[in-house]
């Protein structure tokens, strides 16, 4: 056993969470997208650090079902049988840590050190044991200590921070507490908080117990679990933490989300990654996914890329990646026809099991009702009874059962994943749920329902269909619905009539306009974000800008291959390389490698407004084509951008007017070769007609194909005698070129 063969399959941003180094990083936070593998990079760095020589027992892993703890440990003792890593839940942690021998004086007394159980320092007569039904009577019993007014929690009854004269009355039923062991699931955690604040010696004891934290779905936990954490660690630097603040849906539950948000202001000198490759969905998916947080500041966006394997070799549904559709519906009877007929056809046309398809709803009361309507039209619903299901010839009613389409909310779908999901219910009081109480509390409220509905939306695989019914029975009442204010807006292209003229004036004074007012943004830009996120919000703005005008060019683009951009390693130099038909290549390459990154560019395009600067920005370099030295020039610029340059550069020979690809010029690589770089190639068809041959304004397709990166570096190693301008500059070619006439 060895690192690489931990490490192996990893994109680079989880291969460096995983290879981690806390002595010099200081602690992690991984904000990991949905379907981003981040339980593999969790089970992965706890084998990496066994490897590394840390002994399993002084690993802890938190994490909040007894079933993901359970599958953790499967995972990582598939590598390390019988290693001890304390694998759990808060809960059990908590309990775990009372039933301890903690070596000891009591009460402070001078003598030796003796074992005491951690429940009897708290004051527990009896080992304590959770209990369902401890808490039943307790309303009565506050009411009796005149508190009923104060509405507290029996979770909470170990709370701190109430007023002396409440703590004084409570004292009675903690006493009750302690005498009887009978706790509720919360009380753990708060004695082991104090165990860990009062008693020196327990708290140097469980520090000593563990050396490495980490801690899953970290965006779920709530104020006193983060308390808990916090005193575990104490000053060391040894936490490694997963979250997606993005899919924090437990607010109700006590769950905080800004215990993600404050993470970097806890631990000032802490790592920050972001894992963006998302394994499950089509990059359809991924694109209205992306589009749901654009009210959040652009340092705290993640942008979810493809990476999704399943195209390439598996269902034809996958390589189709087709885009999420609206179905609006008058009543709900038309919607089932609709939803029905749909399961039937792809099912059939597709090969898919009636597992593969899922109805997602926001309320339980949906989902019996979908569950309902299902059967009525024998379609088999995940966990019936045998006999509830209807039957195909040659299927058996064992096999049915527990092959059924799944009907759940939103909440109980997390985590799972489907090829085709049906949304239902997107209408405002629906989804959105009802928000209540202040302005605040109900702005708080709307933001969890936006998360809740980006959990929905990336449960699905292959096709997502959001589901809109305009009258529906709701709670006994006949009622009209209004559109969901997340279903998406875009609107497909109208056909209509320009001279091309004016069809070209009308664009470039509109983006030109753009231009001018995204630069009357920049100073506000700096002030919202600051110098540590106005790089971000000037990649935001500039990924906009590329998708805005391909929408006034009326171009439908589509990327093939987006998943091999998780084999770059983009902490090293990158060079990007393609075939060039129009300026329009330009915010084209921009979507395509979801990455704004500086070009080789005439140094005329730098005297016009507005664009000068964004060029500059983004690190654009300008040269002289007429005097020569480009080449000089561009080396100049590479050593300025430090350790790690990216750039896109279009071969010389790429450019003909016939659209045929003629002999390259090696100078892009060359620097690859001269900086250990990456070579990423791509080629891009049908964007000469967007401008300069354009014939007529109906919408047109481009295509961009992505091709395997070429590690220049690694051939290097391979062949001393590597030659960039013969063996990197055929190699290319010839996959660019092959590419092309395959297309």
């Amino acid at each position: 056993m060895d690192a690489e063969s931990i490490l192996a399959g990893l994109n680079p941003d989880q291969r460096a969470a995983v290879l981690h180094d806390h002595e010099k990083d200081y602690q992690l936070l991984i904000l990991a997208g949905a379907g981003s593998g981040k339980t593999s990079v969790l089970t992965k760095r706890i084998q990496y650090r066994i490897l590394c020589g840390v002994e399993p027992e002084k690993i802890l892993a938190l994490t909040f079902t007894a079933k993901a703890a359970a599958e953790m440990r499967e995972r990582v003792q598939a590598l390390f049988p019988n290693a001890g890593v304390r694998l759990c839940t808060f809960h059990s942690l908590a309990l775990f840590m009372l039933k301890c021998k903690i070596p000891c004086r009591p009460n402070g007394a001078p003598g030796e050190l003796r074992e005491v159980f951690a429940y009897e320092l708290l004051g527990f007569k009896k080992m304590p044991v959770p209990t369902e039904g401890a808490g039943k009577d307790f309303l009565q019993k506050l009411a009796k200590l005149n508190l009923k007014k104060m509405k507290i929690s029996r979770e909470d009854l170990f709370a701190d921070g109430y007023k002396s004269s409440v703590n004084a009355k409570l004292e009675v039923l903690r006493g009750e507490v302690l005498e009887s062991g009978q706790v509720v699931f919360e009380d753990l955690i708060y004695m082991a908080i104090r165990l860990l604040e009062k008693f020196e010696e327990a708290r140097k004891y469980f520090q000593e117990q563990w050396h490495e934290i980490l801690v899953d779905e970290y965006q779920d936990i709530n104020p006193t679990q983060y308390r808990l954490v916090k005193n575990l660690l104490g000053d060391r630097k040894q936490l490694f933490v997963v979250g997606d603040d993005d899919q924090a849906i437990y607010g109700f539950r006590g769950a905080d989300i800004g215990n993600i948000n404050r993470f970097r202001d806890d631990f000032k000198q802490s790592t920050l990654i972001r894992l963006e490759w998302n394994y499950r969905s089509v990059p359809n998916v991924l694109h209205l996914a992306n589009k749901i947080f654009t009210n959040k500041p652009v340092h705290l966006r993640k942008t979810l890329r493809a990476g999704n394997s399943k195209g390439s070799g598996g269902n034809p549904l996958y390589r189709e990646n087709r885009k999420p559709e609206v179905w609006t519906s008058d009543n709900p009877v038309e919607e089932m026809v609709k939803v029905v007929s749909s399961i039937k056809e792809l099912r059939l046309g597709y090969d898919l099991e009636w597992k593969n398809f899922a109805i997602l709803v926001r309320y339980n009361r949906q989902r019996v009702y979908y569950e309902m309507a299902l059967r009525d039209y024998g379609i088999p619903v995940f966990g019936d009874s045998i006999g509830e299901v209807g039957l195909e010839s040659g299927e058996s009613a064992e096999a049915v059962v527990e092959n059924g389409v799944h009907v759940e909310t939103v909440h109980a779908s997390k985590g799972l994943q489907y090829a085709v999901v049906y949304y239902a219910g997107m209408a405002e009081g629906l989804t959105p749920g009802e928000c209540t109480g202040t302005r605040a509390a109900r702005k708080r409220q709307l933001e969890e329902e936006r998360r809740l509905y980006y959990v929905g939306v990336t449960r699905a695989e292959a096709f997502l269909v959001l589901l809109y019914c305009k009258q529906r029975y709701w709670k006994g009442v006949l009622r009209n619905f209004k559109r969901s204010r997340f279903l998406p807006k875009d609107k497909p292209y109208s056909e209509y009539y320009m001279p091309l003229i004016l069809f070209k004036l009308k664009v470039g004074l509109i983006v030109l306009g753009y231009m001018c007012f995204q630069m009357l943004r920049v100073p506000f830009g700096l002030l919202l974000h600051g110098k540590k996120g106005f790089d971000a919000w000037v990649d935001d703005r500039i990924q906009f800008f590329a998708d805005f005008c391909m929408k006034m060019l009326r171009v439908d683009l589509t990327i093939e291959n987006q998943a091999v951009l998780g084999k770059v390693d983009w902490s090293r130099p990158v060079f990007v390389v393609g075939n060039h038909s129009s300026f329009a290549d330009i915010p084209i390459v921009f979507l395509s490698i979801q990455k704004t990154i500086g070009f080789v560019a005439k140094k005329s395009l730098g005297k016009i407004p507005f664009l000068n600067f964004w060029m500059h920005r983004i690190g654009c370099i300008l040269v002289d084509r007429q005097k020569g030295g480009a080449a000089a020039g561009v080396r100049a610029a590479i050593a300025e951008c430090g350790t790690a340059p990216r750039v896109f550069i279009f071969p010389e020979g790429t450019r003909s007017k016939n659209g045929q690809i003629g002999p390259f010029k090696s100078g892009a690589f060359r620097f690859a070769y001269e900086n250990n770089g990456i070579l990423l190639p791509l080629v891009i068809t049908g964007s000469a007609a967007v401008w300069e041959a354009r014939k007529d304004t109906k919408p047109l397709k481009v295509n961009v194909k992505i091709l395997d990166p070429v590690d220049v570096a690694a051939m290097m190693k391979e062949n001393p005698n590597l030659d960039p301008k013969h063996d990197l500059v055929h190699l290319v070619r010839e996959r660019i070129v092959a590419a092309k006439e395959g297309a």
